[in-house]
């Protein structure tokens, strides 16, 4: 069977092409994907500063719910007792224990502007027995022995021009810049500022008897690495704490970069489902077309004695060798395709450069086993009808189609776009980023629906133009409708093609447009401050920052804002739950410098254990003023919190809002990470404010007014990772309808032919084709709008108060450019090359 399915697949190359690329693009696309959502399960950071530690004790940076939910990545660092520090190093194996710390610290130039050569200055400081944990720590110099001394690592003294003796200007954990000394130059990766032990302790605000520490490092003499790892395991159990070796070491390190690898996760779930229904759209299409231009050699096989059973073999056999040659280089092309979107992920600032991609072959395997079983569904679906008729009324059928559409099909296709429809209507009563997803979905869903509702519709078409065409038509236009309404199988294939081109275009893309623009206008309308205040290269506001802001001329009011992340705590059909959310934090102060459209209680409570949440989370969570909710904060610290205010404003300020109270303690570094300013309007209160951000290093001044969205320099993360998106699939989608079309146009050849027999002249061949070509673009057009506009109306009424959504107002004259051009090119160039051979030849050859 198989060996007659491959000399059967060599007489129809062009068709099995269509497959072939099918199954490249969808298998490049699953295995990207699915690289993606392994790094975001298994990815490790390097090592770094702690690659000289044999054995890592670290508190678990996860949440875990129970049951079969996966855990939440907390950002916030949690801490491990510093009594655990002596017993560990007490252990048999063990040559040395420290107990690490780590505080915000930035070296300033002489212009008061911090030296960006750390990772992460929240916590870049740290005291000196440190580099007791880096693998390599060559010394240049001597430690530093006094409250007024520090060392620096290589990248610290190559940015800076540094050596040891040389003065330096540091701003170390909040306090003012003081004046150090550089006792040495550490050969150490990321080791950033290590001060004397005593000093770092002072500087991170614990004193000299710290009760707890970020981590403690061991190092264990050489082969009892895994026995004294074994026995940490052991006496750690039930506390809590965790014990790394090898690669997790990198996790420990930055807490808030290595939750960044739940966003791969994420990213990989919110694109798998797209994906998925395009790729299946894709190679069913595809399979569809291969099958049909086989439909006379099955029928053929039928009248000599194949079995129904037989024949789908052959054609799942044909498409499986086919597919198992295309999917090879699909794999390989799927490693770069994630490659280059880690890459766009990292400049973009979404992930740490430093997150590898982990190659292992399950997302390989996991997608031939996906394509195969989609390969075999459609090619036996594709050939069922064929292969279940009587062998007389299948080869008579092989050079038509079926009289009528089959009302079954065309049924079930209604359904569809019925239920794309009703979920369309998401969000209306969603007004979140998740409840937008749905709109896209329902684009997608009609277009499949139309899929199997479009022989009717294109049925439908031709007959009404052929109805309109009059007896003064010429013959290429009475050709063309004439082959709309007879072949309503095979152009229907076409139209939903195209058609999901368009859907998915304009609900995928005017679909994020309408979120961003929904954000934005939330952000600008409640934001009533002018200016922010921040210091993003010192780790955080200096202390004294705040006061010093509310005692400038022209200062109204002034107030801090943070973010942090919580975690929601529910249960699904018994099974509990785990759902994070970002937050803000704020104090009663943001009242005056904050509009959140606070619809009952207030901002001015927050105080103590109190929250605000929004409408949305009021609505789902019943959290309405005067109740309590439990919630994880982001160290994993499990906390009961009053709800004083429920906001309307949820999409631009986030859908939980943190009293400084409460999150106080529980986030890696105390210090306030921006203070927004609102002024008097004059232009004194701004030079006075500039003049204090430029009196003291590392503070930065700038507006609060969002960017243009006129241009891409400043436009959020998230629009680029869309638009690749968008890009990508849409390549795929137009490659493989151009495949399709030039396939089904080439089988046409023996139509062709006939036609010039009797007389038709290539130059009306071709103007019968352009005006078949004509019509499937004007359809596809027509109908990917009429799927689309219920979608974006309900989207645009929800989000932004109007029956139309956010967007550039080229893209749907683009659009229909790009769908028009593939529709003309995909069928001028493969009809001017039938024509190009003999009529009689092309005959003689069927």
């Amino acid at each position: 069977m198989l060996h007659l399915a491959i000399r059967m697949a060599g007489h129809r190359l062009t068709a099995l092409l269509a497959v072939a690329c099918a199954v490249l693009g969808g298998a490049a696309l699953i295995t990207g994907t699915g690289v993606l959502a392994e790094s975001g399960l298994r990815s490790h950071l390097p090592a770094g500063r702690l690659a000289g530690a044999d054995v890592v004790v670290v508190a678990d940076q996860e949440f875990r719910p129970g049951g079969g939910d996966l855990p939440v990545a907390l950002p916030e660092r949690r801490r491990v007792p510093a009594r655990l520090t002596a017993e560990l190093a007490a252990l048999p194996g063990v040559t040395g224990a420290v107990g690490d710390l780590g505080f915000p610290a930035a070296l300033v130039d002489a212009q008061g502007r911090p030296v960006p050569a750390v990772r992460d200055p929240a916590t870049a400081g740290h005291g000196w027995s440190s580099s007791r944990l880096s693998a390599v720590a060559h010394l240049d110099g001597r430690p530093p022995a006094g409250p007024g001394e520090v060392a620096v690592d290589r990248a610290v003294a190559a940015a800076a021009g540094l050596r040891p003796g040389d003065r330096v200007r540091m701003v170390a954990a909040g306090r003012p810049a003081a004046g150090y000394r550089v006792s040495a130059v550490v050969d150490a990766p990321d080791a950033g500022f290590l001060f004397a032990d005593p000093t770092a302790l002072r500087l991170s605000g614990r004193g000299s008897g710290a009760a707890a520490v970020d981590l403690i490092g061991l190092r264990t003499a050489p082969g009892v690495q895994e026995r004294v790892a074994a026995e940490v395991r052991t006496r750690l159990k039930g506390t809590g704490l965790l014990t790394v070796t090898g690669g997790g070491r990198g996790n420990a390190v930055a807490p808030g970069a290595a939750a960044s690898r739940s966003l791969l996760l994420l990213l990989s779930g919110s694109l798998g489902g797209i994906v998925l229904l395009i790729t299946g759209f894709v190679m069913a299409g595809a399979m569809a077309v291969s099958i049909g231009g086989q439909r006379r050699d099955l029928a053929l096989m039928r009248a000599v004695g194949a079995t129904p059973r037989q024949i789908r073999r052959l054609a799942a056999a044909q498409s499986t060798a086919v597919a198992a040659v295309a999917v090879v280089p699909g794999v390989g092309l799927g490693h770069l395709l994630a490659g280059q979107f880690r890459r766009l992920l990292s400049d973009r600032g979404v992930i740490p450069a430093e997150l590898p991609l982990t190659v292992s072959p399950f997302p390989a395997l996991a997608t031939v086993v996906l394509l195969a079983v989609v390969v075999q569904l459609s090619a036996r679906g594709a050939a069922w009808r064929t292969s279940r008729m009587p062998a007389t009324e299948a080869v008579a059928e092989s050079r038509s189609e079926p009289r009528g559409p089959s009302r079954i099909r065309t049924r079930a296709g209604l359904l569809v776009i019925a239920a794309a429809t009703t979920l369309s209507v998401t969000p209306v009563f969603s007004r979140t980023v998740i409840g937008a997803t749905a709109t896209s979905i329902a684009g997608i869903l009609g277009a499949i629906g139309l899929a199997l509702a479009g022989p009717a519709l294109v049925r439908g078409v031709g007959s009404l133009a052929v109805r309109r065409t009059g007896s003064a038509t010429s013959a290429p236009t009475w050709l063309a409708m004439s082959n709309v309404r007879a072949y309503a199988l095979r152009n229907a294939g076409i139209v939903s093609a195209l058609a999901m081109a368009v859907v998915f275009v304009l609900t995928y893309t005017l679909t994020q447009t309408t979120v961003l623009a929904a954000t934005a206008r939330d952000t600008r309308t409640g934001t009533l401050a002018q200016q922010r205040l921040t210091a993003p290269g010192l780790g955080g506001l200096p202390t004294g920052t705040l006061s010093a802001v509310r005692h400038t001329p022209g200062v109204r009011a002034a107030a801090p804002v943070g973010s942090t992340t919580v975690v929601w705590r529910y249960e699904l059909f018994g099974d509990p739950q785990a759902e994070a959310d970002t937050a803000m934090i704020l104090t009663p102060a943001a009242a005056d410098v904050l509009d959140l459209d606070v619809r009952k209680g207030s901002l001015r409570r927050l105080t103590g254990h109190t929250i605000a949440v929004s409408s949305e989370v009021a609505r789902t969570r019943g959290a309405q003023p005067g109740r309590h909710v439990s919630l994880v904060l982001g160290d994993g610290t499990k906390t009961d919190a009053e709800v004083v205010a429920v906001y309307g404003r949820g999409l631009g300020f986030g859908a939980v809002v943190l009293s400084g109270d409460l999150a106080a303690g529980h986030t890696t570094t105390t210090l306030d990470q921006s203070v927004l300013i609102r002024t008097d309007g004059t232009a004194t209160a701004e030079r006075d404010l500039n003049a204090l951000a430029a009196s003291r290093p590392g503070l930065e001044l700038g507006s609060t007014e969002a960017p243009s969205a006129d241009g891409l320099e400043d436009a959020p993360p998230e629009l680029w990772i869309n638009l690749a998106t968008i890009v990508i699939l849409l390549v795929y989608l137009l490659l493989s309808i151009a495949n399709k079309i030039v396939a089904v146009t080439a089988q046409r050849r023996t139509e062709m032919a006939a036609l010039r027999l009797n007389g038709t002249t290539p130059r009306q061949i071709r103007a019968m084709m352009r005006r078949e070509a004509a019509v499937t673009a004007a359809t596809a057009l027509t109908t990917g709008l009429l799927l689309s506009v219920i979608p974006l109306t309900l989207l645009g009424q929800s989000f932004l108060g109007r029956p139309w959504p956010a967007g550039p107002v080229w893209l749907l004259p683009a659009l229909a450019a790009t769908i028009t051009a593939t529709a003309f090119l995909t069928t001028e160039l493969p009809t001017r090359s039938a024509l190009r051979m003999p009529a009689a030849d092309v005959v003689r050859g069927q």
